[in-house]
This record gives C-alpha cells, structure tokens and sequence, in this order.
C-alpha cells in the first residue's frame, strides 16, 4: 500500500488548443461594404466648408462627420487588415497621403507600413482626412468619436456590429474577423504566405500558417466540385 500517488509530481500538459480564425463569407464581408457605403450615401455628408459656412456648432459638425467616419472605418479594416487596436490608436500624422500609406504601430513595438491599393480605397481615406481635420479637437486620433475624443476600440466593435443588423447578418461579427477574412482571401488568391505575413504585422510565420488550414478546406471543396475525375468517370 502507498500513502500517496506517485505521480502526484508529474505535470502533464496536452498543450492549447488552437482556435482557428473566423472569417466572413465573400457574401457578408460584400455585404458590410455595401452598408457602409449606403449609410454614407443615405447621409449626403456635406463638405467641410459647406458645413462651417451654415455656422454650425462643432457638435453639429462632428455629427455630419460619423457617417464618413463609419465608411472609412470599414473600408480601412478590410483594405489593410490592421488590428482594431492599431486603427484606434491610428493619428492624423500617421497617413501619408502622398504615397497613400498608413505607418502603423503594432502589437509588440513592431511598427509597419500598411499600403492602400485600391483608388475607392485611397479616396475614402483622402475625404475622411480632409473632413477631420477641419474638426478642433485636442486629440491628434485619425478617427474621433461623439465628444471630438479619440474613438476607442470598443466604439469601432459598435459601428460594425450596427452595420452587421442593418446588412440582415445574422451571425456576430467582431471587427477582427475583417482582418482574417482579408488574410483568408489573400491566401485563396494564391499571395505568399511571407507577403500575407508582413501584411498582417506577424512576428512569426507560424502565427500566419494558421489560415492555411481555412485555404485547405477550401481547396478540398473545390477540387470535390471541379476535378476533371469527376466527369471522366461518368463516361464509362
């Protein structure tokens, strides 16, 4: 008989379980850029001369702001995959619009650049920056909020979530699934993993490999639908 276990020192570790990114369909991720783009549209935002010339208060102005805001929010979350952390943190200085670039501080003190490729893209951000910064405010942040404050990362989760319910999306959506999905189908596409990786500011390639496991199943479902075995085999 023993008095005690003899295993009672042995630490067993079956290590953690690694969660795969969620990502949106090519259907609701279209989806979202639509609402954002009609909401803005529905807005009619005036430019801001316009909006001072009519005296209006700096309430009056952050409010015809929001829905630019809210767009370009979006837009940029999608076009760059940025952490929503690293969009909050985001100040007027950080946009080059010369070379349409975003310096970027990200996780762990490793700053990048993030580029913007696409012209709708480059003129969304060009008529939010112009649009800010005729906006007072003792906060240098690229994106404010209702009180001319520095938007915070929960207030980004809000717009996204509201632009969720008016696209008719059932499922929740959190502003860092925009960023797997872009890395998703960056992947699809056929882009080197090592580009997506210093898209996405990953200090190891490993952190990036995780969305290959998505691109596989998706490769699987497609060869499942188009292999040319398919058709050769109902010849006979």
């Amino acid at each position: 008989m023993l008095n005690e276990s003899p295993f009672w020192r042995v630490k067993l570790s079956f290590g953690r379980i690694a969660q795969l990114p969620r990502s949106l369909s090519e259907a609701e991720i279209r989806g979202l850029l639509v609402q954002a783009k009609q909401s803005h549209s529905a807005a009619r935002v005036p430019r801001k001369r316009a909006v001072l010339a009519r005296g209006n208060t700096q309430r009056d102005l952050i409010n015809h702001y929001r829905p630019l805001r809210n767009l370009a929010l979006v837009d940029l979350l999608f076009a760059t995959g940025m952490r929503v952390g690293e969009v909050s943190g985001l100040n007027l200085e950080d946009f080059g619009v010369a070379e349409s670039v975003f310096r970027v501080k990200g996780k762990g003190g490793r700053d990048r650049l993030a580029f913007l490729v696409d012209e709708q893209s480059r003129r969304i951000q060009q008529e939010h920056l112009e649009f800010r910064s005729g906006i007072a405010s003792s906060s240098h942040a690229l994106f404010l909020n209702a009180s001319g404050a520095r938007l915070s990362t929960q207030g980004i989760a809000n717009i996204i979530s509201q632009f969720r319910k008016d696209a008719g999306i059932e499922r929740h959506i959190t502003p860092h699934m925009l960023r797997h999905t872009v890395a998703t189908l960056l992947l699809r596409n056929g882009v080197d993993i090592r580009v997506v990786q210093e898209f996405l500011g990953h200090a190891s390639i490993a952190t990036t490999q995780r969305y290959t496991h998505i691109t596989k199943d998706h490769l699987v479902q497609v060869l499942r639908e188009r292999h040319p075995s398919l058709g050769l085999r109902s010849i006979s």
